[in-house]
C-alpha cells in the first residue's frame, strides 16, 4: 500500500455535525426536534440519490430546504418563523472537536488536504469559514461540477483531475459507510469514522480502516 499524500474529506457528518444546526433551535421546536433533524437528513441523502438516478440534478441547497420542508410537515410543522434561521444555521454548522487539531495535524506532515461533498461551492466555502478552518483545507470540490450525487463515479474523477493524482494517491475519509463503499469502488484508500457505532454495510467493499473519530488518523 502506497502512502496516501493527499487526505478527502466528506464534510456533512464527517467535517460537520448535520444534527447542529436544528439543536440550535430545540427549544423552539420541541418534543419533535430530533425527529425533524433525522428526518431532514434522511430525506435529504433520499433526494440526492433519486436526483442523480433520474438524472434531473437539483443543488444541494435545493434539496437541503426541501427535504426539510418534507420533515416539517411529518412533524406537523415548524413554529413561525423558522425555517429560514434552520436553514442559515445549515450554512454554518458545527464542526466536531476532532476536526481542528486532525486536520492540523495532517498539514504539519505536509498532507494535502481537500474536501470532497455534495454541496454547492457556496454552502461549503460558508461552512469552513465559519468553522475557521479555510487555512487548512487546499480545496474544496464540490458535485456541482459534474452535476450528479456521490457515489457516482463522476464525483470521486474530480479529485484525480484537480490534484493531478492517481487513486492510489487519495486517502478518503467519511462518516457515510455509503460514501466510503462508493469510495472503495473507485479506487481510493478509505477511512470509515463510524461516529455513530453503526453496524457494517457493503460488505464487497469494505473500508481500509475503521475509526470512532478523526483522531484515529494520526494516532
Amino acid at each position: 500500500m502506497t502512502d496516501p499524500q493527499i487526505y478527502v474529506f466528506d464534510a456533512y457528518g464527517t467535517l460537520f455535525d448535520v444534527h447542529s444546526a436544528v439543536a440550535r433551535h430545540r427549544e423552539a421546536i420541541g418534543a419533535q426536534a430530533d425527529r425533524l433533524s433525522e428526518l431532514w437528513r434522511t430525506k435529504q441523502l433520499e433526494y440526492t440519490w433519486t436526483r442523480s438516478l433520474m438524472g434531473a440534478y437539483h443543488d444541494f441547497r435545493a434539496l437541503t430546504a426541501e427535504a426539510l420542508d418534507h420533515a416539517a410537515a411529518r412533524c406537523g410543522g415548524l413554529p413561525a418563523g423558522l425555517r429560514l434561521p434552520l436553514l442559515e444555521a445549515y450554512e454554518s454548522l458545527d464542526a466536531f472537536p476532532d476536526v481542528t487539531p486532525t486536520l492540523q495535524a495532517l498539514k504539519a506532515q505536509g498532507r494535502k488536504i481537500a474536501i470532497l461533498s455534495n454541496g454547492t461551492p457556496g454552502m461549503l466555502a460558508s461552512a469552513v469559514r465559519s468553522a475557521g478552518l479555510t487555512d487548512l483545507i487546499d480545496d474544496c470540490l464540490s458535485v456541482d461540477e459534474v452535476v450528479i450525487f456521490k457515489t457516482a463515479p463522476e464525483a470521486y474523477r474530480l479529485v484525480l483531475e484537480r490534484f493531478g493524482a492517481l487513486p492510489g494517491d487519495v486517502s478518503f475519509q467519511s462518516s457515510n459507510r455509503w460514501d466510503v463503499a462508493g469510495a472503495a469502488r473507485f479506487g481510493f484508500h478509505t477511512v470509515w469514522i463510524n461516529r455513530g457505532d453503526l453496524p457494517d454495510e457493503y460488505q464487497d467493499l469494505p473500508p481500509g480502516r475503521t475509526l470512532t473519530t478523526l483522531a484515529g488518523l494520526i494516532s
